[in-house]
């Protein structure tokens, strides 16, 4: 018979005395199970004890929490948080410089649980920490040359502490002084600083300037990107993350008038340059963190075209008609102006119609007009004339190659450059906050201080190309501009290192070859329709069904390692969960860092039945999408967060780190729960894995034409009088 729910066989340890075996209800109040252990090893006052986690986590066992204690958890009889609290308060302040040093390493340690921290905040802990940062620094500072590896690693554990407890969210980020954002400002400016002491000044500085308007303003007047480009100078990779993260959330923070200013600051220290030799080009793999920082780096500078974006031309302003003045004198080269006769004017307004619908403006009479319809706005013109200015080679060939063309066939560079910077403008999403999750960056667009309007110089020439491989008229506009969507989306997803390796993979992707790679994807996804081939879908369907459930299956045997998200700041915190072999266990723990490899089951300490799952919820559905915070409302992470229900309120919350391990995970789980796989990555697999089966079945079959309905049974014979000789 099984031992009820409610009881959980634990070991319980307590330093000089050996481990004690015994059940726990978990019916019965924390307290009168620690007076039980306490009694039993003769403790009195067993109200200042408490049980914790015998791993690497010492997490303290709560009422909130006493849920997740599995069968065969290891805890410890250790004093209780309040006491710990209180003792380490006094410890920090001695007077004593080992003593010092060894509370403020065990409160580094202790402050990652948020019951322990609870109870330290309570005491004004934060604050001593932050007057220990402000005044004790200057107090050791004479200590500082005899003690250096002292120092440093008190003022290391110091912050460490500090970045910890504030983590939780439990005090507010405003309550800082201007002397401690100087304090920590001042280790970031210092040259030679120690590496841990820097890392975390970093990590506070992006937390006080995303978390507080106040702090923002404070932070931007002591420090400066100068005084940040050094440190992306150096081989520390964590080093970088954490600067480019500092200047991302400066960048994402300042006022919108600021931001322009800002990234001329950034353009004049060459980050950009900067950026390119020190971390993309560096002889060293980027890790996700640095990608991540690198795409939201990427996605404010993209942002800055907004403004252009979203703003109309103004017919009547006479300096935004100068620039479409410019393109037709770039293009045709005008000669002198007529004189101001009336005939004259007549002349030259004709002509100037004419110009400009060689230059393919819908309006010919006043093009000003094709401008008024945002996005793409003025950015539209602003990469015309960058275009005409910068490749004017190649800007003339296409305006007079387009305009001795037949009407009909004209490529109409005006309405392509509008049309072509909308799209470009989609395909980097232009205007939008960047993901929390998202690693998507693109080397290429570090490669050059105008990387969009060169961007759009490489795609506005291909566009041309590709209008002739095609022989387009007007009428297949749309059609053109589908497959120029197509040829940039292909190119970029090979992640091309510089724009000239971008204009090789588009010369690879000419029109012929969208036309095969499409033919061959219409072959590959083809949908017989006729009645016998669905009625042999149809049968071996739920072979194919069954086909995807292992490899869900299997999957989820290997595991996959989580990232722990926090709202308010981005750290390496990770966590892996995989499936048992006999599909009965599901096996998850707390990492260090990403593993490189499989994780075995014996070190992940906790573990959940798979006979326990009540359900799996997605999306909006998940309890941790439900809590508030600006995190929970970005919507691609909405897309990847799903939860295990289990016993009663428990729950085991994932995010995973792209759509592919969403869908693997949701439908493995759904398997494991004999619901359908219902993902969208099922419904490819299954298209596709059906279309080859069919495909291999009809190999003997090539060139016969399959009925709609089988052939009709014929006529019974007049008579039987026949002989079917086997000779």
């Amino acid at each position: 018979m099984p031992p009820p729910a409610d009881i959980v066989k634990v070991a319980i340890e307590w330093p000089g005395a050996y481990p004690k075996l015994m059940e726990i209800d978990q019916k019965k109040p924390l307290s009168a199970i620690i007076k039980e252990v306490c009694d039993g090893w003769s403790l009195a006052n067993h109200e200042y004890f408490a049980l914790q986690h015998a791993d690497s986590s010492n997490f303290y066992i709560t009422e909130k929490n006493r849920n997740e204690i599995k069968n065969g958890t290891i805890l410890r009889l250790t004093t209780s948080p309040a006491q710990n609290a209180q003792q380490l308060h006094e410890r920090i302040q001695s007077s004593s410089m080992d003593a010092k040093l060894e509370a403020l390493k065990d409160l580094a340690s202790l402050s990652r649980d948020v019951t322990f921290a609870q109870e330290f905040i309570n005491l004004d802990g934060v604050s001593l920490l932050t007057q220990m940062v402000e005044s004790g620094t200057e107090r050791y500072q004479k200590l500082q040359k005899i003690m250096k590896p002292c120092f440093g690693d008190m003022l290391s554990f110091t912050l460490t502490a500090f970045v910890e407890l504030m983590d939780h969210g439990i005090v507010s980020w405003d309550t800082f002084s201007v002397a401690f954002i100087k304090k920590i400002a001042s280790f970031v400016n210092k040259s030679g600083m120690d590496i841990s002491i820097l890392q975390r000044s970093l990590a506070i500085l992006e937390s006080m300037v995303l978390n507080s308007h106040d702090l923002y303003q404070k932070v931007a007047q002591e420090i400066t990107i100068g005084q940040l480009i050094p440190h992306l100078q150096g081989t520390d990779q964590e080093i970088q993350t954490y600067t480019i993260a500092v200047i991302n959330a400066l960048f994402l923070k300042a006022p919108d008038e600021r931001r322009q200013e800002m990234a001329n600051i950034l353009a004049q220290k060459q980050l950009r340059s900067i950026i390119l030799t020190h971390v993309i080009r560096a002889q060293r793999a980027i890790n996700n963190e640095m990608a991540h920082q690198l795409y939201v780096l990427q996605v404010l500078t993209f942002n800055l075209l907004e403004d252009r974006m979203m703003t109309k031309m103004d017919p009547q302003d006479q300096a935004q008609r100068d620039i479409i003045f410019e393109l037709r004198r770039i293009a045709f080269d005008a000669e002198s102006e007529p004189s101001n006769s009336s005939g004259s004017m007549e002349k030259r307004k004709s002509m100037y119609t004419r110009d400009y619908k060689k230059l393919g403006f819908i309006n010919h009479v006043n093009p000003a007009m094709d401008f008024t319809q945002t996005p793409p706005g003025m950015l539209a013109l602003d990469n015309m004339l960058y275009f005409a200015k910068h490749h004017q080679d190649a800007y003339i060939r296409i305006v007079l190659e387009n305009s001795s063309r037949e009407d009909k066939h004209e490529c109409p560079f005006g309405r392509s450059s509008i049309e072509l910077t909308k799209m470009l403008c989609e395909i980097l999403k232009v205007g939008e906050l960047p993901s929390e999750t998202c690693n998507d960056f693109h080397p290429m667009f570090f490669t050059h201080d105008r990387s969009f309007e060169e961007f759009f110089c490489i795609c506005i020439q291909l566009l041309n190309k590709t209008w002739k491989e095609m022989r387009a008229t007007s009428e297949d506009f749309n059609k053109v501009m589908q497959v120029v969507k197509e040829q940039v989306m292909r190119a970029l997803t090979t992640k091309p290192s510089s724009l000239d390796q971008f204009k090789c993979k588009l010369q690879n992707l000419s029109y012929t070859e969208i036309l095969k790679i499409r033919q061959s994807e219409r072959m590959n996804q083809e949908d017989f329709q006729s009645r016998p081939i669905l009625e042999l879908k149809e049968k071996i369907q739920p072979e194919i069904l069954e086909l995807i459930k292992q490899q869900r299956l299997n999957r989820l045997v290997e595991g996959t390692c989580f990232r722990k998200l926090n709202c308010r700041r981005r750290q390496d915190k990770f966590w892996y969960c995989r499936l048992s072999p006999n599909h009965k266990v599901l096996h998850y723990g707390d990492l260090e860092e990403s593993p490189q490899g499989e994780v075995p089951h014996d070190s992940l300490q906790d573990k959940l039945p798979v006979a326990d799952i009540k359900a799996v919820v997605t999306g909006k559905d998940c309890p941790h999408m439900k809590e508030k915070g600006a995190l929970k409302q970005n919507k691609e992470v909405l897309e990847l967060a799903f939860s295990i229900l289990y016993d009663s309120n428990c729950q085991l919350n994932f995010i995973a780190p792209d759509k592919h391990e969403y869908c693997i995970w949701t439908d493995g789980l759904n398997a494991l729960l004999g619901k359908d796989m219902m993902s969208e990555l099922t419904r490819n697999d299954l298209d596709t894995l059906l279309s080859m089966e069919i495909k291999l079945r009809l190999l003997d079959l090539e060139n016969i034409q399959i009925p709609d309905a089988p052939p009709p049974i014929p006529k019974e014979p007049s008579n039987y009088d026949f002989v079917y000789d086997c000779n």
